[in-house]
């Protein structure tokens, strides 16, 4: 009894690592990715495509497509680390942050046009991509915790957020000064989750990555907890951010995916196009 007791045992221990091994991200993606919709309330007739090279979800209220970029996949090894490059796509188009960067750049490109001198025009295209790249930055950062709301809505671990960005390649800086990949994004997260989750936090993220975070930014949050000071910053800031985050979510589920950056934006698209053919 006890061979037989044994054998199942080491049959069951080797059948671990077959089933393991037939996890996929890409194949993930399409349940996970309706997980999130349904749980939150977002069109379900979204589909999910995974591409080879990065494409800006801007079209997706119009094609009902949610393009996934296979290398973001790469950093993942479970649901809650798919869930988290999902979540993060859904963040950006929920902020408008594609449509708002079309708005602003087709206004600038336009004032650009309008100017006399070659010089003029080139100083203002310049100004103009500088203004998009700060804007990218702020908009990722608020993107990544409207993400993080959509996944503790669907039931997923937001802090596989913070393990994801990390894997990610960080900037020059980053490495000449030995700080920890996108480390002010996942800061923003923690934080954010700090404030609003703390169940989140106490529950924690069983992996050497999320331990290795958490033994980086100590030193801060404990001088941050010992100023009364930065403290109250601290609440009144994350208390703001997560009703910002609420009235978009819902403002977006109320427009049917459309909000005043796409309307804008379509708006003079067309007045471009009837400009065009008048010409």
């Amino acid at each position: 009894m006890k061979k037989i007791i044994l054998s199942l045992m080491l049959t069951a221990f080797m059948a671990v690592p077959a089933l393991s091994a037939t996890w996929s991200a890409v194949d993930r993606v399409p349940t996970v990715g309706s997980q999130i919709l349904s749980k939150n309330g977002l069109p379900t007739t979204t589909k999910f495509v995974v591409t080879e090279t990065a494409v800006v979800n801007s079209t997706s209220n119009t094609n009902n497509e949610l393009y996934i970029q296979k290398s973001d996949l790469g950093y993942t090894g479970n649901d809650n680390e798919v869930a988290a490059v999902i979540a993060q796509e859904l963040g950006t188009i929920i902020n408008a942050n594609a449509s708002k960067k079309k708005f602003v750049s087709n206004i600038a490109s336009a004032f650009a046009g309008s100017l006399e001198t070659e010089e003029a025009q080139n100083r203002a295209i310049l100004l103009n991509q500088i203004s998009l790249n700060s804007m990218s930055e702020k908009d990722q950062m608020n993107a990544d915790i409207t993400g993080i709301d959509l996944m503790i809505q669907a039931g997923y671990n937001p802090l596989a957020m913070i393990v994801v960005l990390g894997k990610k390649p960080g900037t020059t800086w980053e490495v000449m000064t030995g700080k920890l990949n996108n480390i002010k994004r996942t800061t923003y997260i923690f934080d954010y989750l700090t404030y609003n989750y703390p169940s989140k936090i106490q529950a924690g993220y069983n992996c050497q990555e999320y331990r290795n975070f958490l033994a980086y930014i100590e030193p801060t949050i404990t001088e941050r907890n010992s100023s009364k000071r930065a403290l109250k910053k601290f609440q009144k800031t994350q208390a703001k951010l997560k009703k910002e985050r609420a009235k978009q979510i819902a403002k977006y589920k109320a427009t049917g995916g459309l909000n005043g950056w796409d309307a804008s934006y379509q708006i003079l698209k067309n007045l471009s196009e009837q400009s065009e053919v008048k010409k």
